[in-house]
């Protein structure tokens, strides 16, 4: 079931924000400055494609806040409205609402992405 939710998700969606997960980290990698940030997105752009039958859990400490803090201004925010905007269009559906929430799901971790554990 998982490998046809993730075939699913990479149809309806789950490629384009990949793409956009991606380019962001090749954009923060041309700075020095912006590589662990950029590293992170390329992480991201991989849980992306294969969201299904994969946990998250949250913690970390001071230096994920501040990082978060960083990534919701530089890119979180507009990576977390693509997801939003794929979970509203999967919603429509009846067969898209398992879709949709799991988009909502990686919006949160779009938003806040360093500290989370993906297991």
């Amino acid at each position: 079931m998982r490998f046809l939710g993730n075939v699913l998700w990479i149809v309806l969606g789950g490629l384009f924000i990949a793409v956009e997960w991606a380019t962001v980290g090749l954009l923060l990698c041309l700075t020095v400055v912006g590589i662990p940030l950029g590293l992170q997105a390329f992480k991201m752009a991989g849980l992306t494609l294969t969201p299904f039958g994969a946990t998250v859990e949250y913690g970390g400490g001071l230096g994920s806040a501040l990082a978060n803090l960083v990534w919701v201004v530089l890119a979180g925010w507009w990576l977390a409205l693509s997801y939003v905007l794929a979970g509203l269009a999967n919603c429509v559906t009846v067969i898209g609402i398992p879709f949709g929430i799991q988009s909502f799901k990686m919006a949160k971790l779009a938003l806040f992405p360093f500290g989370a554990d993906v297991r």
